[in-house]
């Protein structure tokens, strides 16, 4: 589910859900609309998924 993972990767990287929102859907408001129950497109849930596949690679990197 993909507010699970959201919610787990804003404890690892202890990241605000706002700035999350912004840099992952360019939306500050995405997680607080996906914990009262917004369905993301398929293309948005993608693009979030890759963010923070993404964010994790580079951070793990250096």
């Amino acid at each position: 589910m993909l507010l699970r993972q959201i919610e787990r990767f804003l404890r690892q990287t202890d990241m605000p859900c706002t700035k999350f929102g912004r840099l992952a859907a360019q939306d500050p408001r995405f997680v607080a609309d996906l914990r009262n129950g917004r369905i993301p497109r398929a293309a948005t849930a993608a693009r979030v998924e890759e963010f923070m596949q993404n964010y994790q690679e580079t951070n793990h990197a250096h």
